[in-house]
């Protein structure tokens, strides 16, 4: 079963750092490079300077990465980071609007440290998705340089019990110790709970319920692959010493029994058909769809609006050419034969059935996705657009609805993985609240 420790972080001093509104950043992976100039101006402290260091005109091969490295050292010397003084969880809540809707949610969840174990049979770590070589490789030498995690893998395990949740909000019930807003409007309140402080047996009970089944990656792959061959190196170099922190990764576990996340999709656009291969899909898309044609994108921005009304999983698509366009609904029936191998969550998915219908109408296997033959967006607006803008290779945009997180689940439970730009969970966990120290 996983095992998961309190730990002592670090944390910014916002005597030192100033407001902390101004020293959290979102994610490395979700950052462009306008919003990593805005955010390296913002703060001469922000998270940014050592989660994504900026390369520099005549920097050589790695030198950002051990620029981040020291001024992480100096922002522990100068007393920007402090180090807790006493181990504890990290009780997290974030409360944010639906995209698409006026519909406010709430979700909680928790920090610790997580025992890193290989993928595979008998393991209580489940990944989804595929892991490209590059961001890895980024990461590994972030890590090298820094020794620390300064954004977490988030995770999500069942607490059918509800002990867990119930021990969360009995903390968030309390003044917390961080409270910022991030530039999306989303609020992030923090907690730091000791083991041994008051709330001690909420946090046994907190450790206890996501320790008791297996854990399912929902973000953060490269991060966890990246962390367990550093771990791999620590052990190779024999320092000897027992139960070292590197073992274990930062991460954010997150219950999904009791509490709804979400999960935004990711639609696509296919480049560079022609009018005569958007033409042959148009014809032979009753072969696997019922075909329900639409007024105008109007129509389908409507439809596809909101991850608040659609669960999801139910073979919807919307289609938009130039053309026109359609509300595609899959007749599952006629897609059994040409399925990939998997096991029965995989095959049902929606991204699953895109991705054949796609391959079956259009010739769009994997060596046209890796050539760039699909884009992606998660703006149902800029996918439209981009058919109708028609001097960008666009030829035809699909819509879909968010994936399921039981279905995110069920396939890493079967021990498969999702098609790429399958799942985008809402709101990222930011960057900058806490860092993990690879050291006790």
């Amino acid at each position: 079963m996983p095992e998961i420790r309190p730990f002592r972080a670090l944390r910014f001093d916002p005597g030192v750092a100033g407001d902390l509104n101004s020293v959290i950043c979102p994610p490395y992976d979700v950052i462009g490079p306008e919003l990593h100039e805005r955010l390296l101006r913002r703060n001469s402290r922000n998270a940014v300077r050592i989660d994504r260091p900026e390369v520099r005109p005549g920097d050589e091969p790695d030198d950002q990465y051990r620029r981040a490295g020291k001024l992480l050292t100096s922002w522990r010397a100068d007393g920007t980071l402090h180090k807790d003084l006493y181990a504890g969880i990290y009780v997290y809540e974030q409360t944010y609007l639906i995209p698409g809707s006026k519909r406010a949610r709430s979700q909680i969840g928790f920090f610790g440290r997580l025992r890193l174990e290989t993928f595979g049979p008998g393991s209580g770590i489940l990944p989804h998705e595929r892991t490209l070589s590059a961001p890895k490789e980024d990461r590994y030498k972030l890590m090298r340089a820094t020794n620390v995690n300064t954004s977490p893998v988030v995770g999500l395990y069942s607490d059918r019990r509800g002990t867990s949740l119930k021990a969360m909000k009995a903390i968030a019930a309390t003044p917390p110790d961080i409270d910022v807003t991030d530039d999306d409007g989303v609020r992030h309140r923090l907690w730091a709970v000791t083991e041994k402080g008051p709330f001690a047996s909420q946090v046994r009970d907190i450790l206890a319920a996501a320790g008791r089944d297996s854990i399912t990656i929902a973000d953060g792959h490269h991060r966890y692959e990246t962390a367990i061959r550093y771990r791999d190196e620590r052990r190779a170099n024999k320092t000897g010493e027992p139960d070292p922190a590197s073992d274990y990764v930062l991460m954010l576990l997150l219950d999904t029994t009791r509490q709804k996340l979400t999960v935004l999709p990711t639609h696509r656009i296919v480049r560079d058909l022609g009018d005569p291969g958007v033409a042959t899909f148009l014809s032979r898309a009753h072969e696997l769809f019922d075909v329900e044609p639409v007024t105008g994108r109007l129509q389908l921005e409507r439809a596809f609006a909101s991850v608040a009304r659609s669960p999801g999983g139910e073979g919807r698509f919307g289609l938009w050419t130039r053309q026109g366009g359609a509300i595609l609904r899959a007749r599952r029936d006629e897609f059994i034969r040409f399925l990939p191998p998997g096991g029965p969550a995989l095959r049902r998915l929606d991204v699953t059935l895109l991705q054949t219908a796609l391959g079956r109408l259009c010739k769009i296997d994997r060596e046209a996705i890796a050539a760039g033959r699909l884009a992606y967006t998660k703006s149902v607006r800029e996918a439209l657009d981009w058919v109708d803008q028609a001097d960008n290779g666009a030829d035809m945009a699909f819509l879909l609805d968010p994936t399921p997180v039981a279905e995110i689940a069920a396939v890493a439970a079967d021990g498969d993985v999702m098609p790429q730009k399958s799942t985008y969970f809402y709101p990222k966990a930011v960057t900058g609240l806490i860092i993990n120290p690879h050291e006790w």
